[in-house]
C-alpha cells in the first residue's frame, strides 16, 4: 500500500460540474490559464470561451464542448495552486481522470486536451436514442445491484451500475428499455430513479465502439511515470505504471466509476485533505458520505481565482 505523506489528495470533477462563466476570472488574470483555453479550442476546433462564458445551457451540456472545456478549467486551477501542494495522490471522476493524469505528469497537457476533445466527439456519436442513464437514490448497494440484474434479465437488454458515487447514490446505464424497467423497480423498493440529461449510456458496454477508437489514440500517447499515483476509476486503486494507467483508461468508457472505492483507497493510503479543483464542488460533497465515520477527513473546493489565491493547507 502506498502511504501518502503529506496527506493530500487532488480531485478533478467531470461532466455535470459545468457552469456559465467557469474559469473566466482566472483566465483573464493568469496567462497560463488563458493558454489552456486556447489549446482546448485548437484541439477541439470549437469556440469554447464563447460557449462557456456567454452561451446557453444546452451548448454547455453538449459533451463535445464540455469535455475539452472542463479539462481546461480544472487544469487552470491546478496550475494556479500546484505550488502550494505536494500531492501524493490524484483522482478524477470520469472525464476528470484525464485532468488527473495531466496534473500528475502521466500525460502531456496538450495531448490530454486532444484526447478529451476526441472523447467528447466519440461519446456524442455513440449516443443515440437507445441509451440512457439514471441516478438511483435511497436504495442500498445490494438493492441497486439486484434491481439492475432483474431489469437486464426481464428486458434482455444491457444495464450496469455505471457510477458508485456514494453509499446511497448510484448511477445506472444501458439500454433505455432496461433503465425504464429499473426505474419502476426502484419505486417499488421505496427508492427513486432520476433520468440524467445525457446523450448516451456512458460507462457501459454500449460505449464499446467509441472506446475502441479512443484506445487507438491512447496507445500512441506519450505516457510517463506520474509524480504520484493516479487512482483509477476502473479499480479505485492507485497506479503509477504508465502502461497499466493506459490500459485502465482504455477500459474506463465501458466500465463502472468506482468512486467510493477510490475515496476509501486514498484515505487508507494516508490522505486526509481532499482538494477538489473545479466548479460546483460535487466531489467535495461526496467525501464525507464516502468516508463516513472518518472524522479526520477534510475536503475543500477551489474554483475561483480568489479561492485559489487565498488557499493555504490546514
Amino acid at each position: 500500500m502506498t502511504v501518502i505523506t503529506p496527506a493530500q489528495a487532488v480531485l478533478f470533477p467531470g461532466q455535470g460540474s459545468q457552469e456559465k462563466g467557469m474559469g473566466r476570472g482566472l483566465a483573464e488574470a493568469v496567462q497560463d490559464a488563458m493558454d489552456l483555453w486556447k489549446l482546448a479550442e485548437k484541439a477541439s476546433g470549437l469556440p469554447l470561451r464563447e460557449i462557456y462564458w456567454d452561451g446557453d445551457d444546452a451548448a454547455m451540456a453538449d459533451t463535445r464542448n464540455l469535455q475539452p472545456a472542463m479539462t481546461a478549467v480544472t487544469l487552470g486551477c491546478w496550475l494556479a495552486v500546484r505550488g502550494k501542494l505536494a500531492p501524493a495522490g490524484f483522482a478524477g471522476h470520469s472525464l476528470g481522470e484525464y485532468a488527473a493524469l495531466a496534473a500528475s505528469g502521466a500525460l502531456p497537457v496538450e495531448q490530454v486536451l486532444e484526447l478529451t476533445s476526441l472523447r467528447g466527439r466519440l461519446m456524442a456519436e455513440a449516443g443515440g436514442s437507445d441509451g440512457a442513464m439514471a441516478a438511483v437514490l435511497k436504495v442500498s448497494l445490494e438493492g441497486v445491484e439486484d434491481i439492475v440484474a432483474r431489469a437486464a434479465q426481464a428486458t434482455g437488454r444491457t444495464l450496469i451500475v455505471a457510477n458508485y458515487n456514494t453509499p446511497g447514490q448510484y448511477v445506472i446505464s444501458g439500454h433505455r428499455e432496461a433503465v425504464d424497467q429499473a426505474a419502476g423497480l426502484c419505486k417499488e423498493a421505496k427508492g427513486r430513479a432520476v433520468p440524467l440529461a445525457v446523450s448516451g449510456a456512458f460507462h457501459s458496454p454500449l460505449m464499446a465502439e467509441a472506446a475502441a477508437e479512443l484506445e487507438k489514440v491512447l496507445a500512441k500517447a506519450d505516457w510517463r511515470t506520474p509524480s504520484a499515483p493516479v487512482f483509477a476509476n476502473v479499480t479505485g486503486l492507485g497506479e503509477s505504471n504508465p502502461e497499466k494507467l493506459r490500459e485502465l483508461l482504455a477500459r474506463q468508457m465501458t466500465s463502472s466509476v468506482r468512486w467510493i472505492d477510490t475515496m476509501t483507497a486514498l484515505y487508507e493510503a494516508g490522505a486526509r485533505t481532499f482538494v477538489e479543483l473545479g466548479p460546483k464542488g460535487v466531489l467535495t460533497k461526496m467525501v464525507k458520505p464516502c468516508l463516513e465515520g472518518r472524522e479526520d477527513a477534510q475536503a475543500v473546493n477551489l474554483a475561483t481565482r480568489e479561492a485559489l489565491e487565498g488557499f493555504t493547507l490546514p
